[in-house]
């Protein structure tokens, strides 16, 4: 004799349906956001970073001290006039404001989901689109800085690029919690990105605003 099970119920836990057998005994995760079973082969687990996210920023980060080396060589070997130096400084202050102002928009719907005034998916949504103009200012700011010739003798200024390299690096993973938080449920988030959100904003605005008032002591000083 065969036994027809059929799914009774559902409820949401922790960005999951649990589903339940007619006899109650059996119980399938299944991934909302993915739409797989927690189990499945392939289906991406919500607790652990994925492989390839950890090797692509890992490059990047690579390659983007590489690049950051060779501006700085570069900049070294260049000389702008003072008309153009007035321009790239445009270039430079206008990069901070669009690229901080971006980011300050995003944190801005991290707390909106906090105050339960908004969903994680519109967060992750909202961070997805800042992000051409986040990228846009940071390499404005970086570009424009080089061709200002930094001192490099000056320990404040090495602080300033190491500020700006840790930047680039957390940007790059930022993209990947962003994806994963705008697959998720409305309103719930696991721990581990939770954590790895609230740690990613605060360096981000750690590392903007430590930028920001480097370049005005420089200007200063």
């Amino acid at each position: 004799m065969k036994i027809w099970s059929k799914r009774i119920r559902a409820r949401e836990v922790s960005g999951y349906a649990v589903d339940l057998d007619s006899e109650g005994k059996r119980c399938v995760a299944v991934d909302l956001a993915e739409g797989c079973d927690s189990g499945e082969l392939g289906c991406p687990s919500r607790d652990r970073v994925p492989v390839d996210a950890r090797l692509i920023t890992g490059g990047a980060a690579i390659a983007a001290s590489m690049v950051l080396a060779a501006g700085l060589w570069v900049s070294l070997h260049v000389q702008i006039d003072p008309v153009v130096r007035m321009a790239v400084l445009f270039v430079h202050l206008s990069s901070l404001v669009v690229g901080l102002g971006a980011v300050l928009v995003a944190d801005y719907h991290a707390i909106l989901w906090l105050a339960r005034r908004c969903s994680l998916r519109e967060v992750g949504a909202s961070a997805e689109r800042l992000q051409p103009l986040i990228w846009l200012g940071l390499v404005g700011l970086v570009f424009s800085g080089l061709l200002l010739k930094p001192d490099l003798n000056s320990t404040i200024t090495i602080i300033k690029l190491a500020l700006v390299l840790v930047l680039t690096v957390n940007g790059l993973q930022v993209r990947f919690l962003s994806r994963r938080i705008a697959a998720t449920s409305q309103w719930r988030i696991s721990r581990l990105d939770g954590a790895w959100g609230a740690a990613s904003g605060l360096l981000s605005q750690i590392c903007w605003w430590g930028a920001a008032f480097i370049g005005f002591w420089n200007q200063q000083h």
